[in-house]
């Protein structure tokens, strides 16, 4: 029998299309994705997290919804359902394929010289890829939630939907492109 997410979509089926981010892309069948942060103790345990447990977990932030765990999950769930409807595709296949638009490919460091601080245009490391994606995905989320009428589900929807389709409407994909252009002006 398999684990379907929330009892009905399966992860069997979902395809990183970027093979750098195939092994950060946690794909592991789970009814819930909540792991009760048996990951925390150890450094790089967050690989072994189910992406979607850790999109969860990306929105709670501080501020209103830190530790609403529970109610994030509902939300996320809502927003599923609407990706399906819009779609008509699995709603996990729509959050790898934002999380793999939204992923950065090269950033900036500082290279300081006598005194004299450059940018530097460096590689990202692929986890720090996917976690960039993730954090400029909820963001863009929690930064489109203020003064709309729209419900946090809808919100996620959107978003999630946009940046699969690689759209410049979606925070993260915009926020990746502006990383990868002040990236490609410090060469």
């Amino acid at each position: 029998m398999e684990l379907l997410l929330y009892e009905k979509w399966s992860l069997s089926d979902i395809e990183v299309s970027d093979l750098g981010l195939h092994r950060y892309v946690n794909l592991k069948p789970v009814l819930f994705p909540h792991s009760s942060g048996r990951h925390s103790s150890q450094r790089f345990k967050k690989i072994e997290v189910n992406i979607v447990e850790r999109f969860v977990n990306k929105l709670m932030r501080p501020g209103n919804n830190t530790g609403k765990k529970t109610m994030i999950m509902n939300a996320v769930e809502a927003a599923f359902q609407l990706v399906e409807l819009k779609t008509g595709n699995n709603p996990v296949q729509v959050l790898v394929d934002a999380v793999v638009n939204a992923a950065p490919r090269e950033e900036t460091t500082r290279v300081s010289y006598g005194g004299v601080a450059n940018h530097q245009a460096v590689d990202v490391a692929p986890l720090r890829r996917v976690d960039l994606a993730l954090r400029f995905l909820t963001e863009g989320i929690r930064s489109s939630t203020f003064s709309t009428v729209k419900s946090l589900a809808e919100v996620i929807a959107d978003e999630l939907i946009a940046a699969s389709r690689n759209e410049t409407s979606s925070a993260g994909v915009r926020k990746k492109q502006e990383l990868e252009r002040i990236a490609y002006a410090a060469r």
